[in-house]
């Protein structure tokens, strides 16, 4: 296979003697990906803050005689309106949907003579919050105003009508809820990477071998390059061997580069997301998963560079080429972020034998350890065997001189 060699050294020579090439496929996406990232995280924090940081205003009506103590014991931060009774509310409703005010709310007239006049099995006095939902600080306000103020304000009228209020507890549940947190941190861990990586993964892995795989084949094709390969004493299964292994080498090393730079990138987003806890998540995998993962990541760069390079060879020109392999992108995409919905209940075996799907939730096991031999099989059996059925197509391709001259 001295001739598979030759077309190997070749294209890894071509490729990474030109600098501009080097940097489109390795450098520029770790920095684009952390960038980005970062960007988000940051962006997400900002938003927070500002959230925070926001005076809502809030518009009260019919308030009780002593609610105003109840705000002033919290020294709840707010710009509070006091409304009369009857007054029209119009055009503060307008507001909270224009988003120039926060919060409106509402309390029945007479409502403490209500509280203090109740009777088992009358009418509960009620209070409206009026909010806009999709309006990030009158979320808040009322999140804040319902949590702090009405909920203490709710337990002080409680405390005047039965004095000890433990009486009303019978028990309590988790008083302190992160004592009683069982979980193991690697897998929740692999869960969280679980939902997105897989589909990243499997993309990326296709669109290198898409980049790389058209202008190898179609590119040299069109230039000519490709002819004059052929007419030299290479075997042309040789050259199929060559091209296929050089693309693979190349497409899994710009597939390592994306993936390391979003196992890197994706707790900083994560942070800004969640606010606490998520700054520290990192994926840790035993010898096993690691051979597992790389093993998949062989095949599947082996059935990708198979599936471009037969669509390469059949088209006669670059932008053929392209045409041909959108469809198949798309179908990759969507098999991909299958596995983003494919909630925790068990697959079917012959499902992991779907090539793409199949190793999508292969990803997604070793992320979370619970990849099984037998699914793991299924999942290199089935890439494999379509792999290996392409490679056959390709290599009739080749020894097609209609085909590779384009006649």
């Amino acid at each position: 296979m001295n001739g598979a060699k030759q077309i190997i050294k070749k294209e890894l020579t071509r490729v990474f003697t030109d600098k501009k090439l080097v940097i489109s496929l390795f450098v520029l996406p770790a920095v684009l990906i952390i960038g980005i990232y970062y960007f988000i995280g940051q962006m997400q924090t900002a938003m927070l803050n500002d959230i925070e940081k926001h005076v809502s205003t809030i518009h009260i009506q019919n308030v009780p005689d002593d609610f105003k103590d109840t705000l002033a014991a919290l020294e709840f931060d707010a710009d509070i309106r006091y409304l009369e009774t009857g007054e029209d509310l119009s055009d503060i409703k307008e507001g909270i949907l224009n988003g120039t005010t926060d919060l409106l709310v509402v309390f029945e007239e007479e409502f403490l003579n209500k509280v203090n006049n109740y009777k088992t099995g009358g009418v509960i006095p009620e209070v409206k919050t009026y909010y806009n939902n999709s309006e990030d600080y009158s979320n808040a306000a009322r999140s804040n105003f319902v949590n702090t103020v009405l909920y203490e304000y709710q337990q002080k009228l409680l405390t005047e009508r039965f004095g000890d209020i433990n009486q009303l507890t019978v028990f309590h549940i988790d008083v302190d809820p992160q004592s009683s947190i069982i979980v193991d941190d690697e897998k929740a861990a692999g869960k969280v990477f679980g939902t997105l990586l897989p589909y990243l993964i499997t993309f990326m892995l296709f669109q290198g071998a898409m980049s790389l795989g058209i202008d190898a084949i179609t590119g040299e094709k069109e230039r000519g390059t490709m002819a004059s390969m052929l007419l030299t004493p290479l075997k042309r299964r040789e050259i199929v061997v060559g091209k296929l292994i050089s693309i693979s080498i190349l497409a899994s090393l710009s597939a390592a580069v994306y993936a390391a730079s979003m196992i890197f990138a994706m707790p900083i987003m994560l942070g800004g997301f969640s606010g606490e806890g998520m700054e520290g998540l990192a994926l840790k995998f035993s010898a096993v998963q690691m051979a597992q993962l790389l093993i998949l990541l062989i095949a599947m760069v082996y059935l990708y560079v198979a599936i471009v390079a037969l669509a390469s060879v059949l088209a006669k020109t670059v932008k053929e080429a392209s045409a041909f392999v959108s469809p198949i992108l798309i179908i990759v995409i969507v098999a991909g972020m299958a596995t983003m919905f494919s909630g925790n209940e068990d697959k079917a075996l012959s499902m992991y034998a779907i090539p793409v799907y199949g190793s999508a939730l292969s990803i997604q096991n070793i992320l979370t350890g619970e990849l099984t031999a037998i699914q793991f099989g299924f999942t290199i059996g089935g890439t494999l065997l379509l792999a290996v059925i392409l490679t056959m197509l390709i290599t009739k391709a080749f020894n097609s001189e209609k085909v590779m001259f384009n006649a």
